[in-house]
């Protein structure tokens, strides 16, 4: 099973790559975000790839970041969501947006992604949508502290740290603002040894009262 590749970018096109490594060219599935990050060949590139292996099938889907990889792996759990779908899903987004889109529920986002229909964007937001805060308050560090120094953020720093900011990142990933997230999450009072995932379900239930 391939799990990563890194070599030559040799060639890009509308939604695949080849990367050479020790002399075989490898044709790897990419979505839009991760082409657009690629250099133009030749380059050294490393890809995150998913190895699909069917009946007479063998195909590789390359992911530039851990976040996309994941979300990728989400996507293929559901039901009647293969990996070319899911690949397709994945070109309608920036990966951090298409998680924030299923955390939140928002099936309007994902039915504007060409491939998404109704029911589709209904069975995500059921199946992941659970899933894709956690996997959000794992990726999400530096979204809400990016700010300049002085500003909301780092006035947060002095009285927040470590998984409570993690938490406030991960709820500005999904769409609250910095002010608001802060808040809840500095209401909650909770002790360092409650974990980071039962920190964001709190969190988010203050933040829906």
């Amino acid at each position: 099973m391939i799990a990563r590749l890194a070599g030559t970018l040799l060639e890009r096109g509308a939604g695949r790559v080849i990367v050479d490594c020790a002399g075989v060219g490898y044709d790897v599935a990419v979505s839009t975000p991760t082409l657009a990050t690629l250099p133009e060949p030749p380059a050294p590139v490393t890809l995150r790839v998913f190895t699909h292996v069917g009946e007479g099938i063998f195909s590789l889907y390359g992911f530039a970041t851990a976040l996309e990889r994941e979300l990728f792996d989400l996507l293929i759990s559901v039901s009647s969501v293969g990996p070319s779908t899911a690949m397709g899903v994945l070109s309608g987004a920036p990966a951090v947006e298409l998680a924030g889109a299923i955390a939140r529920g928002d099936v309007p986002a994902l039915v504007r992604i060409r491939g998404v229909g109704r029911k589709t964007a209904d069975r995500l937001v059921l199946e992941l949508r659970d899933k894709c805060q956690l996997l959000l308050a794992t990726h999400g560090a530096g979204g809400a502290t990016a700010a300049s120094p002085g500003g909301p953020a780092a006035a947060t720093q002095h009285t927040l740290a470590g998984p409570d900011l993690e938490v406030v990142s991960a709820l500005c990933n999904l769409g609250f603002r910095a002010a608001e997230a802060e808040a809840a999450v500095a209401a909650l009072e909770l002790g360092p040894e409650v974990r980071l995932e039962e920190r964001l379900r709190a969190a988010l239930r203050m933040l829906r009262k």
